[in-house]
């Protein structure tokens, strides 16, 4: 059976991933792909118990090392019990996040550095890349102002410091430049309807569904 594919949605917060995701789901579903939606942190039993440790409480409850540990704790949980197997059986996993907040969040704006990160990702992620990541680029002021009208329990890194939004923004970028066979960056700013446009032609010419 062949492998299914792997596909990330990124961006900080108040971005959109959530609607887009939604829409990228009906679609591909509409055509007779299994998908299996999932978020990180979580997505399994575990991971959703140590979601609970990282986005919830103060700002700074956590350092971004020990926040990293705690997120490739639960990234091997999702790994290994929901998304290997179900690419393994050729279906189309959406995740709301992965490796590359990590990177962006913690690696760099967070300050724990690309190396750790990057040996982390190599031992826990290995060759299970994502086949196409989408970033969704926003000014922070916009998105944060977006994210305070649905702002819930789970508002920790919200409550960050503006500058390490826009140092997560800048993240991002760097990662799109970094890695752009894998990565495309969509303007967020734009209406839902559109951005999903953009975005289902982007998923089509990369990976080819059709």
């Amino acid at each position: 059976m062949q492998r299914g594919f792997f596909i990330t949605l990124e961006g900080g917060e108040g971005a959109g991933k959530t609607t887009l995701l939604a829409n990228l789901q009906a679609r591909l579903r509409s055509q007779g792909h299994e998908v299996v939606l999932t978020r990180e942190p979580g997505g399994t039993p575990g991971a959703e118990a140590i979601r609970a440790l990282l986005v919830t409480g103060s700002a700074d409850r956590w350092t971004a090392l020990s926040e990293l540990c705690l997120f490739f704790a639960a990234r091997e949980d999702h790994l290994d019990r929901l998304i290997r197997p179900a690419l393994a059986r050729g279906a189309i996993v959406l995740c709301d996040r992965f490796s590359d907040s990590t990177r962006a969040y913690q690696g760099q704006a967070g300050g724990a550095g690309r190396a750790a990160v990057d040996m982390l990702d190599q031992l826990i992620v290995g060759t299970t890349q994502p086949d196409l990541t989408l970033i969704l680029d926003i000014d922070p002021a916009i998105g944060l102002k977006r994210a305070a009208a649905r702002r819930g329990h789970e508002d920790r890194f919200e409550g960050k410091a503006f500058a390490f939004h826009t140092a997560l923004r800048a993240a991002y970028l760097e990662i799109a430049a970094t890695y752009p066979a894998r990565c495309a960056v969509l303007d967020a700013a734009t209406a839902p309807q559109e951005l999903a446009d953009v975005a289902w032609s982007t998923l089509n010419a990369r990976l080819n569904l059709a």
